[in-house]
């Protein structure tokens, strides 16, 4: 089960997709109104909606398959809520954020802040956020293979967490058995042609692959 969630990031942000790959859309509050201005009408329509006009909340609800509101005074994003509801629905579905970057600095540390919630937890690597140059992904510990994927460059190793016994190899800059006390990114690194690997013990890693703009 592939999910599409999309945000309401700039559409100008958003990395190439064929809506054909997926088997479920969900639009959270403005990304509905970008969905619906590209003749792609959600499956679930999701937010507090105090981002659109009411002419333009009108257009989305007007075409709307399912909607679910949210008080705009609430313990949670209309992200948060969103993931959780489509983990709720479909546990074993693999979702892929969009619109979740760019804008306002707290909405953008909310999003990759998603990992860290307990809730989330068991669902650490069936969820990605991506832009047009950034793929973000999570590991839980253990031992993990990190294949490279098109047309990007460079690989991120980003301890979102106190990480113990972290070991990177088969990437240009190797790392021996270490122990991380804070969270620190390990960018720059690069693939050399093959999968790079990444293991570790304790904590949570964030994985970004990206190319320059």
């Amino acid at each position: 089960m592939n999910v599409l969630l999309v945000a309401g990031g700039s559409p100008e942000d958003w990395p190439a997709f064929s809506v054909d790959g997926f088997d479920y859309v969900v639009g959270i509050d403005r990304g509905n109104l970008f969905l619906l201005e590209r003749n792609i009408i959600p499956d679930l329509t999701i937010g507090d909606f105090d981002s659109l006009t009411e002419e333009e909340q009108g257009f989305v609800f007007a075409q709307a398959k399912e909607i679910l509101t949210s008080p705009a005074e609430k313990d949670e994003t209309d992200t948060q809520l969103a993931v959780s509801k489509v983990f709720e629905k479909f546990p074993n579905a693999k979702i892929k954020l969009i619109g979740a970057t760019g804008g306002r600095l707290d909405h953008l540390l909310s999003n990759l802040w998603l990992g860290l919630e307990p809730r989330f937890f068991p669902f650490l690597q069936q969820l990605v956020i991506q832009d047009k140059q950034n793929h973000f992904s999570y590991l839980p510990p253990g031992e993990h293979l990190i294949q490279q994927l098109p047309e990007t460059k460079y690989l991120g190793i980003i301890c979102l967490t106190a990480v113990d016994n972290l070991i990177i190899n088969e990437a240009k800059y190797t790392l021996t058995q270490t122990n991380f006390a804070i969270p620190i990114s390990l960018g720059s690194n690069e693939f050399i042609g093959k999968p790079a690997t990444v293991s570790f013990t304790s904590g949570i890693v964030a994985i970004t692959q990206n190319k320059d703009a």
